[in-house]
């Protein structure tokens, strides 16, 4: 099963969506952007998991796509 994060950056003025917890993939200004890419990603890999974080980098949201 594949995972997806939101996560983020440092100074949380962007937010990354990264694969498997490796190296973000793309950055995007606004979080629910960043969202709506994860779960696109997310939905065309299923199975896989989605990790929303909040500015303090703790998971506020999960979903699981089958």
């Amino acid at each position: 099963m594949k995972t997806y994060s939101v996560v983020p950056n440092k100074d949380a003025a962007g937010w990354y969506v990264k694969i498997e917890n490796v190296a973000p993939t793309d950055l995007y200004d606004n979080k629910e952007i960043a969202v709506e890419k994860a779960e696109e990603l997310a939905r065309k890999n299923k199975p896989s998991k989605l990790f929303i974080h909040d500015k303090h980098h703790e998971v506020e949201d999960e979903k699981s796509f089958k």
